[in-house]
This record gives C-alpha cells, structure tokens and sequence, in this order.
C-alpha cells in the first residue's frame, strides 16, 4: 500500500524508506507472504542449471521472502539495511546468513549466487547504482527477479478499501506505478512478468494493522495516521464481506523476472 504518486519529494521518500524499523515485530507479524509458486518461477532460470540455489535476498526486511525461500531447501543469504528489521529477521529466519547492507552495496563477492529476489523494495532502489552491484554478485545466467504483493482491488469491496485508505497498492495501478519494474540494463536480459494468486487471512483489527505498517501511514502524524485507520476499521465493519469474524483479502503477487548475461 504506498507508490511514489506525481508528488515526488525526495525528503520525504526518504523518510518513508527509513520507517519500518520502529514497526519491525509488527510488520513481520502483519504482512503478507509470497505463494510457493510465485517464488518456484522467479528462481527458475536459476534451477534449471542446478537444483539447490544460493539465493541473495535483497532488501530482505523481517524474513519474509527468507522464509520462503528456506522452506524451498534452498541456501539463502539475506541483507537488509536496518537493523531492527535485521534483527527481527534474524529471529524469524535463523537459518539464513543475515547481513547488513544495501543494494546498492552488497557485502558479498564476486559471481557468489545464483539468483537474487527482492521482495516489495525494488522502488527503494537507486538503480543506476543497484543494477550493476547485482550484476557483480550474481553469476552469469542467474535470475534476478522482484516478487510484490497488491491487494486485488479488481474486487469491488477491496477496490473501496483503497479510496478510504489511499495507501493501497492497487493491482489495477500497478502500470503507472513509478519505480516498480526493473528498469532495463545491459547486463540483464528484459524482464518479463507474470501474476500469481494470493490472499492473507485477516480481521477487521488485523487488516488495519497490515495497513499500518506502509510507509505513507508510518511518516504521518499521529491524529492523522489515527483518523485513516478509523475509517478503515468503519467501511470495512460496514461490508458484508468483511463485517464478522476473519475473511481473505483477495491479493495478487507479481514477479518480474531476468537473466544475467554471460550464461
């Protein structure tokens, strides 16, 4: 839930980008996963040259996408550049090496991996800078691939849901959402795209959680950020679909996908 939008200000893109540690153990707590099969088709350029993968996760946050990872079997090295979100992710993913950095300086060597994912971060990206440090660690005919959640506001209550907290990311939007494609590089193959299903299972108390770990609530003040979240709570108490007890929030995820040239 956030774009850059055409109101680009820099001060406070980097305020929003730098938000998420206060909210660390709730953001691990409340946002969603990526389905098996979404992940399966990022790495497969990768899998198809050798079964069990060293995956680089960039930008890895709380561990989500980590997790993922590791129940795939695969080796995984995760770099993250705040570190209480570095240390949540040590708690929910100790299996994985858990570095500080960023991508646009990855403390890894040279041709190390075999595939890198970035899961809901490739927007935080200097790219200029962040495509060629990829390049460096990922060996030739490895996979690069973004994997982000949107909540599927194809679905009417859903799309509602985004009018009265704009901090949606709106699947139907997702084509002018600025700074979320892999920008084009010659070091990489062009990326292609592809949809997976998804949804997370919430309640009204939970979904108003979700939301408020998005960085546009997170740099509010506090009566602002206050009101947005009531009125949530208010429309989605006010559905049929959303009323009583837990429901699904009907997501999908979509993953852009290249190669590393030289393979």
């Amino acid at each position: 839930m956030g774009n850059q939008g055409t109101g680009y200000d820099p001060e406070l893109y980097a305020k929003r980008a730098s938000s998420f540690g206060a909210v660390a153990a709730e953001y691990a707590a409340h946002r969603p996963d990526y389905p098996a099969a979404a992940i399966q088709w990022a790495l497969a350029p990768a899998a198809a040259r050798t079964t069990q993968l060293h995956v680089l996760d960039l930008a890895a946050g709380t561990g989500k996408l980590t997790r993922g990872l590791l129940a795939l079997g695969h080796r995984v090295t995760a770099v993250e550049p705040d570190p209480a979100m570095l240390d949540e992710l040590r708690r929910q993913a100790p299996q994985a090496a858990a570095l500080n950095g960023s991508a646009e300086d990855i403390p890894l060597p040279d041709a190390s991996v075999d595939a890198v994912v970035v899961g809901q971060a490739i927007h935080w990206f200097d790219q200029d800078k962040a495509l060629p440090e990829i390049a460096r660690v990922l060996r030739p005919g490895g996979a690069l691939a973004t994997l982000s959640n949107a909540e599927d506001d194809r679905v009417p209550w859903v799309a509602g849901a985004g009018d009265v907290s704009p901090t949606q990311v709106s699947y139907l939007g997702w084509a002018t959402s600025p700074g979320r494609r892999i920008e084009p590089h010659p070091d990489f193959s062009v990326a292609v795209d592809a949809d997976f299903p998804h949804a997370m299972r919430r309640t009204v108390e939970s979904l108003v959680a979700t939301v408020a770990t998005h960085s546009h609530i997170l740099v509010m003040e506090e009566a602002e950020r206050e009101a947005v979240k009531a009125g949530l709570r208010d429309y989605l108490r006010a559905q049929p679909e959303t009323a009583e007890g837990e429901f699904d929030l009907p997501m999908v995820t979509r993953v852009q996908r290249c190669v590393r040239s030289g393979g």
